[in-house]
């Protein structure tokens, strides 16, 4: 469950390396988002090697898609599917990906939205 003030890990090459979530997107006083939602942050932090050559700046306002949250993620079969951290993808404004990788996988719901793309772009899916 993300809401307002998390902290979030960016797990794209866009440059960006901690991310705070501004606000959760989709809906008339929505307070959490789970994954495949929208939220609007605010880069907190760049990575170290990418400073120079970064796509993103420290202070920007970016939307982003939860692709993992600690919190349980019920399949339809009833299993339950949790990570270890909260993490993100950026988008820009017209919803394209700001980064060309991403690191680490992905839970197979993705394969049913309308963000069929990152699949391509990760390194596996999470059954």
């Amino acid at each position: 469950m993300i809401q307002g003030g998390t902290v979030l890990n960016v797990i794209d090459n866009s440059g960006a390396k901690k991310v705070c979530c501004i606000k959760v997107l989709a809906g008339y006083r929505r307070r959490y988002a789970f994954v495949g939602d929208l939220i609007m942050v605010s880069v907190k932090s760049l990575r170290t090697k990418r400073k120079s050559t970064s796509k993103t700046k420290k202070g920007e306002i970016y939307k982003a898609l939860v692709v993992r949250t600690k919190y349980n993620v019920k399949k339809i079969s009833g299993e339950k599917i949790s990570f270890f951290e909260n993490s993100v993808i950026l988008l820009s404004k017209q919803n394209k990906f700001i980064g060309t990788r991403i690191f680490g996988s992905l839970p197979v719901s993705f394969r049913y939205t309308k963000y069929l793309r990152i699949l391509s772009l990760s390194n596996g899916l999470i059954h």
